[in-house]
């Protein structure tokens, strides 16, 4: 069963939003809610898959999916 969040990349970091994707992904510029409570905007360059996670948006994941977070 799929996850009820997706990772985005936008404003500098990646972000779990539950907000509904649409066909083939979230278009560049759009505006969506994330699970840290932000409002981003979406950045699906090559590079922007690469920044680092946000902190809240991944304790918000983990508890979605009922898994805990493995310290590192």
């Amino acid at each position: 069963m799929p996850h009820p969040f997706r990772w985005q990349p936008g404003e500098g970091q990646r972000h779990a939003t539950t907000d509904p994707r649409p066909k083939g992904g979230f278009p560049d510029d759009t505006r969506i809610a994330t699970l840290c409570g932000a409002q981003i905007t979406v950045d699906n360059s090559d590079v922007a898959w690469l920044w680092t996670t946000c902190p809240e948006c991944n304790r918000g994941a983990h508890e979605l999916a009922g898994t805990p977070i493995v310290p590192g």
